[in-house]
């Protein structure tokens, strides 16, 4: 077989086919009997506003896939990973606008090719279809439906059917939906499309579809829209015959649908001007003195970069998890009686890539990284890592910030504009005093958790560079470099990859919920659970993850958690 580079293609168009549905009906328990036609094309009503509605949108869609190979002892290991951010935008087809142009790994095969080790070639837009299972529709002229029971998915009672192409049962869509029964939207989809229909590029030799299982969720009454995708393709089989085919997991995260929604409605917003009688009373009555307007100065570069991330859904409202960090930073300044003329406070980027860093008096840490982390005191040495920056005054905001001019840049851009890197010399300082903050602190004697994990991460740094590499500050591990907590890890144990009492790291997606219309976060409060075998002990892996699908309308509740 020839190595050739194989592009992929998640299919999002399927062929026509004239077959209309059998007018089956349904008897519902309480007597009232539905037909299958009907609901069916309730669905695909749903279905076209949903599709007009995402042409509005031009919502946040992250893709991180992991490669797999075969372990006897630990099952499916990741060798090499992927990452794609950007904007959904949905014409005539699905596509991602990147966010992340410049982001590249260390593999340098991988720059000069854009393809994996296999020879497997990534296609981001093929991923962000993954937020459908049809973009032409799943209409009764091409598609048969077979009805198979009645299932709940959390608090949304749902009529589950079986799907597949009229013609030849390869075109289109294969396997199984879930149609809510209060307003008959598509909440939950699970199979694969095989469709090719789609354009790739001049230089592919063959496409290939992958399965998904998609998530929807209840954002407002009536409405449900994408938040979640999993996928993966791990056919011992299918390798075996084929060591060249695709062997990965993957996640596809959807959210930010209101703060775009906002900037667009802000466009074509109107603007009332009334009499100028608000009197700013925090101002004070003198003009300030060069070291507060100094401190000022910051103040508003720090609020224009904050204000910029929130709006294009990068940075999470302040809410409950924000508290949960703020309360372990407190740990931290009190124990270590550190005076601050200025409090701090924790915020929560969005994205997987395990990241820390400060803005002004804004300590950042992503959302995959709070995932991983093992415990409390592993939580703790993140944070203590900028208080550190903070305590020994080393510069905490780019002062050219300041100037409004600086964050006009398109949202591709930004990214790119917003690079917070702290000098090698201040990066060892800090590490230094990382440890006699933690010594003071209540987490002094539950380090050797947090020593694991960055044990971890400097091991992990060579396979999965796109997973630990950082969009916006420095990076905690390179291809097995330690520019952070050296000490830390010189005073850890060895890893023990079969041990079930040791766990460095969680899989992604382990503690945050994220909502995906007003990108609050609340922590999953499930059970923990021990593995049970090897094989479940994931650190940093991608996992499926199963949404408690909630009605908007029911509670102030989150609209999902696990």
């Amino acid at each position: 077989m020839r190595s050739a580079r194989v592009t992929i293609l998640v299919s999002v168009l399927s062929a026509t086919v004239l077959v209309p549905a059998r007018g089956q009906s349904l008897k519902l328990p309480q007597g009232e009997e539905l037909n299958v036609a009907d609901i069916v094309d309730r669905m695909n009503r749903s279905e076209t506003a949903l599709f007009v509605r995402m042409r509005m949108y031009h919502p946040l869609v992250e893709a991180y896939i992991q490669n797999l190979a075969p372990d006897e002892r630990l099952g499916w290991v990741a060798t090499q990973d992927e990452y794609f951010l950007g904007q959904l935008e949905v014409t005539d087809k699905p596509r991602l606008r990147p966010l992340d142009q410049e982001r590249k790994g260390p593999n340098l095969v991988s720059r000069l090719t854009g393809a994996g080790a296999s020879g497997v070639k990534y296609l981001p837009d093929g991923f962000a279809a993954m937020a459908a299972p049809d973009w032409s529709g799943l209409d009764r002229r091409r598609y048969e439906f077979t009805f198979v029971r009645r299932e709940f998915l959390g608090e949304a009672r749902t009529f589950v059917f079986d799907v597949r192409p009229s013609r030849d049962g390869r075109d289109g869509f294969t396997g199984r939906i879930w149609i809510d029964d209060r307003d008959y939207s598509l909440i939950r989809f699970n199979g694969i499309n095989r469709g090719t229909d789609q354009t790739l590029s001049s230089f592919f030799r063959r496409t290939l579809s992958f399965h998904m299982d998609g998530w929807r969720i209840n954002v407002l009454p009536g409405v449900w829209l994408p938040a979640y995708v999993y996928s993966e393709e791990i056919d011992l089989n299918k390798a075996a015959k084929n060591p060249g085919s695709a062997r990965f997991k993957s996640q596809v995260r959807i959210w930010g649908y209101e703060a775009q929604a906002a900037t667009s409605a802000q466009q074509q917003a109107t603007i009332r001007v009334d009499e100028p009688t608000i009197v700013d009373a925090t101002e004070p009555a003198a003009q300030l003195s060069p070291l507060m307007s100094g401190r000022r100065w910051e103040q508003e570069a720090e609020a224009n970069v904050i204000e910029r991330l929130e709006k294009v859904g990068l940075l999470s409202p302040p809410g409950e998890v924000d508290g949960v960090l703020e309360t372990v930073l407190n740990n931290l300044v009190v124990t270590n009686h550190i005076a601050l003329e200025r409090p701090l406070r924790c915020r929560i980027l969005l994205t997987s890539p395990l990241e820390s860093f400060t803005i002004g008096r804004t300590i950042v840490l992503s959302r995959g990284l709070i995932d991983v982390l093992p415990d409390e005191a592993s939580l703790a040495t993140m944070i203590a890592h900028e208080l550190a920056h903070v305590v020994l005054g080393h510069p905490l905001i780019d002062t050219k910030f300041a100037f409004a001019d600086r964050l006009m840049v398109g949202d591709g851009e930004l990214l790119q504009a917003l690079q917070f890197h702290h000098p090698v010399r201040e990066e060892a300082d800090a590490d230094e005093r990382v440890m006699d903050i933690l010594a003071k602190s209540p987490y002094g004697d539950k380090l050797a958790a947090a020593g694991l994990f960055v044990r971890m991460i400097a091991q992990s740094a060579s396979r999965l560079p796109k997973l630990i590499q950082p969009h916006i500050g420095d990076q905690i591990a390179a291809t097995g470099q330690m520019p952070r907590f050296t000490t830390l890890v010189a005073q850890a144990p060895a890893l023990a990859p079969e041990s079930l009492d040791q766990i460095p790291a969680l899989s992604l997606g382990a503690r945050v919920v994220v909502d995906p219309w007003s990108d609050r976060l609340t922590l999953d409060r499930s059970p923990a659970l021990a593995p049970a075998s090897i094989r479940e002990k994931v650190p940093l892996a991608v996992t499926p993850l199963m949404p408690y699908l909630r009605y908007k309308e029911a509670s102030g509740a989150p609209l999902s958690s696990r």
